[in-house]
This record gives C-alpha cells, structure tokens and sequence, in this order.
C-alpha cells in the first residue's frame, strides 16, 4: 500500500529519519522540508542515490505545499540542544519556531498523522494539541520511546538477553523528570528483579543491578552522546521510524509516547509518556497499567515539572 511521510526539518535527526524509512522500505512517498532549501535538497538527493538498491520510493525535498496528502507528518525542526543545555532550556525558542510552522503544516495537511521529534518534545507537544486545531489522537510525540529504547538495551547487555526478551518502560517527561516503573518491568515474564535468582547457571549476573545506576545512564545518555559526537540521531531515527510502520500497519501497538492526558493518573492538562496504543488513525487509548503509590508519585511530579514550563511559555 502506498503511504506518504512528510519531513519537517533536514538536520541530522530529520536526514537520518529519511534515510531509515527508504532502507526499511516503510514509505513509497518521502518529502524533505526545511528552511534551508538547499540542505533539503543535498540530504533527498544523497538518499535518493540510494534507493535502486531498496524497495522502490520517491524522495525529494519540497515546501509546505507538498505535504498534501500526507499519511505522516514528521516535525524535526528547531534549535539543536547543545553540550551541557537542558531540553527544557530550548522551550520558548523552539515554541517560537514551531508557531510559524504549525498554521502552514494544518492548511496543507489537515488529514495526517503528526509525530513529533524536536525537543522539548513533550511542551511542543502540548503546543501542537492546543493551537492546531487536530483532534488530539493524531497528534503523537514521540516522548520517552527512546528512553525506553535506551533502557531495553542496557538491560539486554547487562543480562547478555536478546532485546526482544526485555520489557521494561521509560514513563513521564523525556527529560531529568522521567522515571522507570520497574514493577511493570519484566524479562520472559520474568519480573527483572527475580531474573538472576531464576538463572541455572549461578553467578553469571554480578554485581547485582542497581536501579539507580540504570536510570542515570537513561537520563544522562543525550547529554553523553551530544558532548562526544555534538548530537544524536541513530537511535531517536530508528524509534521514530518503529512509530511510522505502526501507525502505517494498523496493529495497534503499545509504546511509551507523549500524548495529553485527561485525568490518567490523577493528571491533567499536560502531555507526557505512559503506555499508549498507537494505531492507524493515531493515539486509540491509553493503558492504564497498575503503578505502585511512589511511582505515581514520581509520574506526578513529572507533570507538576512540565505544567512548570508551561506556565511560563508563551504559545
């Protein structure tokens, strides 16, 4: 089935996302926008280069008008977050920048299913649900997906498991708030905090996992990243992309993304990460899986730290 998936943003982040979607054949039809006409058209025509060698796809670069029929639209443009900056630091500059585009998307594709990407993901999410006009289950960031990419991999190395064996979440704020509900986690059914103790061959998980360690290394691995490379874009692109072939199969599938909450929780008026099920038509629903009292509690605080931001953002 053909789909189209239109791009807003050509830095890195944006390129990568293009690039993954024409190797993984997930879109027929893939449109590069940004500012910068001529960096638009250096990234599809470099994609384009390669496609005789996937499934087959037109890429190009093109402006707001050629989101038209859009299955997909992909917001990747602002202000990059530089070494030792907070996400939350890009707030009102990036907000800014996402007012002039958000009229211009809706007007010529009011149909689509938007995702967002640039940072703070979570605030420009919210800005996308009250100023848009889009009823809100078309509208998805894509909040603490990678987080919880990044703790599904350090848990399968730390355990020497597949990936795929690990089920654990990232919930809340993609940003210092977010937090693990490690009760909900789980290796093979397993809960993670019995999985060694089940192990036959003793001894072969030492030292024993220490949660705190863990969600450090989730909190902190942006800024790691930034500080050694100057940005990141891998593994944000292949979690974006996981989001698009869900939306564009139609199995609902469940993911940790950033929507508006209406009471969930005890929360309300804010976006944030909970398990979400994401289908054809976007957001079906949230699933309220059962949280200890604390981790509620840290859920909370997450949302008091963003209604925070909010309050003082201009949008």
């Amino acid at each position: 089935m053909s789909s189209k998936i239109t791009i807003i943003g050509t830095g890195s982040v944006g390129s990568t996302i293009a690039y993954t979607l024409m190797v993984e054949g997930t879109a027929s039809e893939i449109v590069m926008i940004d500012i910068n006409r001529d960096k638009s058209l250096g990234e599809a025509l470099d994609i384009r280069q390669g496609t005789p060698f996937c499934s087959p796809v037109s890429i190009y670069a093109g402006s707001y008008q050629d989101a038209k029929d859009s299955d997909i639209v992909i917001l990747t443009s602002g202000v990059a977050r530089k070494p030792g900056q907070s996400r939350l630091d890009l707030a009102q500059t990036n907000v800014n920048i996402t007012k002039q585009i958000i009229p211009e998307l809706v007007k010529y594709a009011p149909d689509a299913i938007y995702i967002v990407v640039s940072n703070p993901v979570d605030i420009l999410t919210y800005q996308f649900c009250k100023t848009s006009g889009l009823p809100e289950h078309r509208i998805i960031g894509s909040g603490t997906i990678l987080d919880t990419a990044r703790l599904r991999a350090r848990l399968a190395e730390y355990y020497n498991i597949s990936q795929q064996n690990v089920h654990a979440y990232v919930f809340g704020e993609h940003g210092d708030t977010s937090f693990v509900p490690w009760s909900l986690g789980n290796i093979s059914n397993i809960p993670i905090a019995k999985y060694g103790d089940c192990l036959t061959e003793t001894g072969t998980v030492s030292p024993a996992l220490v949660y705190e360690d863990v969600e450090n290394y989730i909190r902190k691995s942006g800024g790691k990243i930034i500080s050694r490379k100057g940005a990141t874009f891998y593994a944000v692109s292949a979690s974006v992309c996981h989001i698009c072939k869900c939306v564009l199969s139609g199995s609902d599938t469940t993911m940790t993304v950033s929507s508006l909450l209406h009471g969930e929780y005890g929360i309300d008026d804010v976006c944030l990460s909970v398990l979400t099920v994401v289908g054809r038509d976007g957001i079906k629903g949230k699933l309220m899986a059962p949280l200890t009292d604390e981790e509620q509690g840290l859920l909370r605080k997450s949302a008091d730290s963003l209604h925070e931001v909010i309050n003082n953002l201009q949008f």
